[in-house]
């Protein structure tokens, strides 16, 4: 996809008011880069209306090999640039149902308290895919009431590791804890296409702790049977054991 396809899709999820200031509050997290340690994570300010970064700390350099000076210099364009071909689709969906979720189902108090999480992989300057972990915390909002200045931590991980691209949004209570009001695998979307309804039939009996005895009972089917589903199923979902099986399930049950 296009940089400047990207563009469009960015602005029609961000679409605001054009005129954006930074408040004073946020130019003191740029003083604290001074005294932040090297280490394999970074923070930008981003600026969604311009599509911008207001600051970038100095870990970038260190945690990709890439450019400070050109990623201020070229905004998002260039960060988008980046990404791998196979991750932007599943991004900007991610990035579209939070904003949804964000305008539909939240207020506007709860919104100056939220905290969003994605993920998606980059090249660095070696040419290797790395992993991403975004977490971005509004700072500034619009007259609607939508986020378009974020504080966002970005978490660098080996690429080798397999990471299924999703978000989440999480609100601070009044405890001061926080709590995962929206979760999505957005990578695990393709499975509602790979599992059959009888396999859902035996998932749903596996999560509900039934032995492969019991399900072939109540399916009306060979124990033999059970088993082939149960092996396809671990096959089809790429994980070794009955217990991730659940643990899978349980996290993402809109699959079932």
């Amino acid at each position: 996809m296009q940089t400047k396809k990207i563009n469009a899709l960015y602005n029609q999820i961000f679409e605001t008011y054009p005129k954006v200031e930074i408040e004073e509050h946020i130019k003191k997290l740029i003083e604290l880069d001074f005294f932040y340690p090297y280490n394999s994570t970074f923070y930008c300010i981003t600026n969604t209306v311009h599509q911008n970064f207001e600051y970038i700390s100095k870990n970038f350099n260190a945690c990709t090999g890439l450019s400070r000076e050109k990623m201020m210099q070229e905004g998002m364009d260039y960060f988008w640039s980046l990404f791998h071909p196979e991750d932007i689709k599943l991004w900007i969906k991610s990035l579209n149902n939070l904003m949804t979720f964000t305008m539909t189902e939240l207020d506007d108090e709860q919104r100056k308290r939220m905290s969003y999480t994605w993920n998606y992989r980059i090249k660095n300057a070696q040419n290797e895919y790395v992993n991403i972990i975004q977490n971005t915390t509004p700072l500034q909002f619009d007259d609607a009431k939508k986020p378009i200045i974020g504080m966002a931590h970005y978490t660098v991980l080996n690429g080798n590791i397999a990471m299924d691209i999703c978000a989440s949004a999480k609100y601070l209570n009044n405890n001061n804890e926080y709590e995962t009001l929206f979760y999505q695998n957005v990578s695990n979307e393709k499975l509602l296409g790979l599992i059959s309804n009888r396999e859902r039939d035996i998932i749903r009996l596996i999560i509900t702790k039934n032995t492969s005895e019991a399900i072939a009972k109540k399916l009306n089917i060979s124990i033999h049977t059970v088993n082939t589903h149960r092996r396809n199923i671990l096959k089809k979902i790429n994980i070794n054991s009955t217990y991730e099986l659940i643990s899978y399930f349980k996290s993402n049950p809109k699959l079932l």
